[in-house]
Order: structure tokens, then sequence, then C-alpha cells
């Protein structure tokens, strides 16, 4: 169950109402900027517990960082206490017989944190489970449609809902007699995978869809599906394509290996578009295929400053651009700050999303969780992207691919 602080990207806590609609894999381009979209898949969780660190433990104040860190956060006493609360308003609703996630969510949803959430246990276990990069759902994309409608995005080849007939471009109306017009994707997402019911492998979902018109009805099973959060492609001119979707567990590791087997000679190009975070010790991982050791990060927690640090070893030469969009958030942002700030990569696209805080899980008495923001990450130089993204090196909304062979092909690559 919780441990360490975490920097996690919560699409929902559907009972407040707080929306977040980004895809959690393939946001692609205007789309995951203007927030429209949002994945089936599970949601990404930043533990920052067990990643990389300086030899011989975690540094504190890091009085030489690159650039300085900025002041400690202003709201950092508040949100603490607001933590404490949460704990204090469970345990006593427990003591008095009633529901100490409600009680834990009023707290939430007063404290005025946007990345405040409080999971039930299934919720939570179906989480860590999505750290393995899979997730319990029926293989669809939706996103918002012209007026309120909700439409399938994306149909995930092989899943139970390919194999239903379902396409993209068809209207869905009701998930289990639910109407969803109108309603977040986010929150359509969770009634198709039916995680606040702790509806598992297996379990029924209906669906009432729409097609040029005529109204169907299909009864879906849902399955466990897996990811593949790292793909590489061979691209002309000895170029080497690692496109990264989340960083689930064993991403960062593919990456350093797809890094080591490219073309001698080669350049590489970083696809971090859409990909909205994972855990933490994947992406300073990840960021460690690039770099020779060296600070990746400096985050905070109740004001005590922390870093993280690259692994030795990496390649260092190798001519790198970096592809990030509206949709690349939290440890891909890390990931991008880190690669920008000590000169190692170029970075093409448009602004980060802008998602670079910290949270700490506290069990409730009842196994359910919450979780409150309680610091904020920053970049080598000092930079958070909390709030206000990462903007690229180079801004470019179309064809960023063709722009950063471009940049490749300046910097040597193939040469």
């Amino acid at each position: 169950m919780p441990g360490g602080p975490v920097s996690c990207l919560r699409p929902r806590d559907l009972r407040r109402g707080a929306v977040l609609t980004l895809v959690f894999l393939g946001v692609l381009g205007a789309g995951a900027a203007g927030g429209c979209w949002q994945e089936e898949d599970p949601f990404a969780r930043e533990y920052v517990a067990g990643a990389a660190a300086a030899p011989g433990g975690e540094a504190a104040g890091l009085p030489g960082a690159a650039g300085g860190a900025d002041a400690p956060d202003p709201a950092q006493a508040a949100r603490t206490a607001d933590r404490a609360a949460v704990a204090r308003a469970a345990a006593q609703a427990a003591a008095d017989g009633k529901s100490g996630r409600d009680a834990a969510e009023e707290v939430v949803g007063r404290s005025g944190d946007r990345w405040g959430v409080v999971y039930g246990r299934t919720e939570y276990e179906e989480f860590a489970q999505s750290l393995d990069g899979s997730y319990t759902g029926v293989g669809l994309r939706v996103a918002q449609a012209s007026g309120a409608a909700i439409a399938v995005a994306q149909v995930r080849s092989g899943g139970p809902a390919d194999r239903a007939g379902i396409r993209a471009g068809d209207r869905l109306r009701t998930v289990d007699g639910r109407a969803v017009g109108g309603l977040p994707p986010a929150e359509v997402i969770a009634l198709l995978r039916g995680a606040d019911r702790g509806a598992g492998p297996g379990s029924r979902v209906v669906l009432e869809l729409e097609r040029a018109g005529r109204a169907r009805t299909e009864t879906l099973l849902r399955e466990r599906l897996s990811t593949a959060p790292v793909t590489v492609r061979r691209l002309p001119g000895g170029i080497t394509l690692i496109k990264v979707t989340a960083f689930t567990r064993g991403s960062g590791a593919q990456v350093r290996a797809a890094v080591r087997s490219a073309p001698a000679g080669g350049g590489v190009m970083l696809d971090l578009r859409g990909n909205p975070g994972g855990l933490i010790g994947e992406a300073v991982t990840a960021a460690s295929a690039f770099l020779d050791g060296g600070l990746v990060a400096t985050y905070d927690v109740r004001g005590a400053e922390r870093a993280l640090y690259a692994q030795r070893g990496g390649d260092t030469v190798r001519p790198l651009v970096a592809l990030v969009d509206g949709g690349t958030m939290s440890a891909a942002e890390l990931v991008t700050g880190a690669l920008q700030d000590r000169g190692r990569a170029v970075t093409v696209g448009t602004r980060t999303f802008g998602k670079g805080s910290v949270q700490m899980p506290t069990e409730l008495p009842d196994g359910s969780v919450a979780e409150l923001t309680v610091g904020l990450y920053r970049t080598p130089a000092g930079r958070s992207p909390d709030g206000r993204g990462i903007a690229p090196d180079l801004a470019v909304a179309d064809r960023a691919e063709e722009r950063a062979r471009s940049v490749l092909s300046g910097l040597g690559a193939g040469s």
C-alpha cells in the first residue's frame, strides 16, 4: 500500500467533479493540447521512492544545484495541515461508524488541491497493477465530439470492443444504462472500466452506441489488457525513434537498451508526446540513457529538498532530439527538463502540460487512500514546470518529426 511521495496524473476524482481529460497513451498534437481526449488505460502515478539517488543516499539542501531552486512553496504548511486533517476526519468517521472515505473526500474537496484525490481500496490496487503496464477494460479511447456527444476515438486491436465490431467514430450513448452525453471523457472511462465498483476481468458492461443514425447495444466482458510503453522504429539516415507512451515498470531499461542498440553515428528521436508520466524511478532511468550521472531533478517534501540523480554510463555524444507537446506531463516533463537544462537534447514541439507537483499517500482506516500535494519538482536549473509547462527549444505545432529530423541532421546525425 502507500509508501513514499508520489507525483500523480489523476484524470479524475469524479465525486468532486475534477476533470483532466488527457489520454494515457498516444495523445496526439491538438487533441492533447486541447485537453479533449481520454484513454481507457490506467492513470499514471509517479513514485519517488526507489528512484536513483546520489551515492550515499538522497541529498538534502542542494545549495550547489545548477541555477538554484525556487524558494519553498508558501502553501507547503497548509498542504501538510490538509493531509493531517484528512487522516483525522477519516479516523473520526470510522470511530463513529461512518465512511472514512466520504469524510476524507469532503476535506479534500475543501482543500483546493487540484491533484488531491481519495481512492477506494480496490481502485488503489488497480492503480498499483497498472504500473506493470496493464489495465482492466474493453479497449476503447473516447473523445468529446460535437455538442455534448461522446465518440469512440480509437479501438484497441483484438480487444473486446474490437471483437464486437465497435469502430472509431461510433457515438457512445449509454454505459450500463447511464447516459454519457455531457459527461467528461474521464468519467465515461471510469464507467467503462467499472473501477469505482471493483469490476475486474470477466465483468460485464452494456454499451448503447449509434452509427449513421442507427442505435445498437453491445454487451462486453472486460479483460486484462497489456500496454507497450516503449516502441522503437528505425528511420532513414540511421535515426532511431524511441516512443515512450508512459513510464511504467521496466520502461526505463527498455529506453536504455534501445539507445545501446541504435546504429553507430545515428541520432535518436525521443518521443514523449502524449506521455502523462508514470514511475519516477523509470523516468530517471530513461534520462540516464543520455547522461553520465549528475542531477535529473530536485523535489521537496514538506519543505525539505531532495534530489534525483542519473545513473552513470549513458550515451552523452549521440545527437538527441526530444519531441514534446501539451500531453507531455509530470515525469515526462521531468525528463524533458533534465535533458534540456543539461544541454543534452534539443526539444521540439509545443509547450508541455505543466504538472510538476508531488503527492503523498495516506492509508485511511477503511483501507482507502488519500493523496494530497506536498511539494514540487524542479529541473536541474531550478525551474518548476507546475502550472506553466516547459517551452521547447524549437516551437513546432505541425510536422514535428520532420523538423526533428532536420535538427538531427544539423547536429551531425548520420554524418
